[in-house]
């Protein structure tokens, strides 16, 4: 074989490790407690050597893989975001998780759904739920769809696989004591779900926090070297872990020591997350932000298909040309929201779904698309209103033109220069 040859199949080689292991690291940032039966899994236990070293240099992140799954401790850098979280959670729902995987780690290694259920119930009456008034008891078919929804968000997470039956009937009013689901558990991603630093049930009575705020930071307190590498190390994890997390970074959101290293050294830390990662930074003066063009490594996508993403962003070009023409930050009130969706339906209504064109579905839909911009870092909840934050300029795309296909009834909304 000729130097050229082996030069050639070296190359070959190296770019497919790369590409192998950024596959694997974005696999991991979006599924952190992954399962092996994951479609990224193989790539993980392959490059689990080269990611462990990447995460802990970068983030600080561990990441543990077996044969049994890959857990990527993910800390979020904070604690305060509200956008976080399982969809449609409340607190009640996640003390029913809480619940839930107390039953599983006492039970066999199958169960059922109303087993869980059961247990649930006996767990409930305990006093000092009691005192919170908190209350479980299976009867009603709201308390079943709450199960179900836990249920099926440890399905997702790979702790519970479903071997028989469904949930779907379980729910109803007649029969449901007759409608059931037999589960595996599987005890190694189970143990892994909390990705807390320190575990709750580690702390004695007199010492447990007050609140919940001071609980969230107890859990996810870490060792630092008290040196002045150790601090930079701990701004550098922080800011990056923001950075892999979030839409967008606003260097006003930080503190003095992590603004300073920030403002120096983005550009260097933009290269290696990037290089990495396979995003794309765009740097402005108010911050930092990471795009995916894939769109693959995002909860909330924009644009995107959908009645609830068209509406969104058009709300997010009406705010982005506010923003624009006022040169400084603006305040809006939800009503005005509401009624630029009112007016908009007049003139997009016809490619909506028939549900969003109702009298008064303007005031749901502007709930929706506020909660969308918030969740990607374009506008920020204020008591009297919102604020447009400076990432949402890049929506200011000037008049919508409607475009059909030849022939055809038209279905996408294009933008003069998008």
């Amino acid at each position: 074989m000729s130097t050229r040859t082996t030069r050639h199949v070296g190359e070959q080689q190296k770019s497919q490790q790369q590409d192998e292991f950024r596959r694997a690291l974005r696999g991991l940032l979006m599924r952190p407690l992954m399962p092996p039966d994951h479609a990224d899994f193989p790539a993980v236990r392959r490059q689990a050597d080269r990611l462990r070293e990447w995460f802990a240099r970068e983030a600080g992140w561990p990441l543990h893989v077996d044969r049994e799954g890959a857990r990527l401790f993910k800390r979020p850098a904070d604690l305060s975001d509200p956008t976080r979280g399982l969809p449609d959670y409340d607190r009640r729902r996640y003390v029913l998780l809480c619940l839930a995987c107390t039953v599983l780690e006492r039970a066999d290694p199958q169960i059922t759904l109303e087993l869980i259920g059961e247990r649930i119930v006996q767990q409930a009456v305990d006093p000092a739920l009691a005192a919170l008034g908190f209350t479980f008891t299976l009867r009603s078919a709201a308390e079943r769809r709450e199960l179900v929804a836990v249920c099926r968000s440890l399905l997702e997470q790979g702790v519970l696989e479903r071997v028989a039956g469904d949930e779907d009937n379980f729910v109803h009013d007649s029969g449901w004591q007759q409608s059931d689901a037999l589960y595996d558990v599987h005890r190694r991603l189970l143990a892994d779900l909390l990705a807390a630093v320190r575990g709750p049930s580690s702390w004695r009575a007199e010492e447990a926090p007050a609140d919940t705020g001071a609980r969230l930071r107890a859990l996810a307190i870490e060792y630092r070297v008290d040196s002045d590498q150790g601090r930079r190390d701990a701004v550098r994890h922080r800011l990056a872990r923001r950075l892999l997390d979030d839409p967008v970074l606003y260097t006003e959101t930080l503190e003095a020591d992590a603004q300073a290293y920030f403002i120096n050294q983005r550009g260097a830390m933009a290269s290696r997350l990037c290089e990495a990662t396979g995003l794309t930074p765009e740097q402005r003066a108010e911050g930092l932000a990471l795009a995916d063009e894939s769109g693959q490594l995002t909860d909330v996508a924009m644009p995107a298909e959908g009645t609830e993403a068209h509406v969104t962003l058009l709300v997010a070009e009406r705010l982005a040309q506010r923003l624009r023409q006022a040169r400084a930050p603006v305040r809006v009130d939800a009503g005005e929201i509401t009624r630029f969706l009112r007016d908009a339906a007049g003139r997009y209504g016809r490619y909506w779904r028939t549900s969003a064109r109702a009298p008064g579905a303007e005031r749901e839909l502007a709930e929706i698309a506020v909660e969308r911009l918030c969740r990607l870092g374009l506008l920020a909840r204020e008591a009297d209103g919102v604020r447009p934050l400076p990432a949402i300029a890049r929506f200011s795309l000037g008049q919508t033109e409607v475009r059909a296909a030849p022939g055809a009834e038209p279905l996408f909304l294009s933008e003069p220069g998008a």
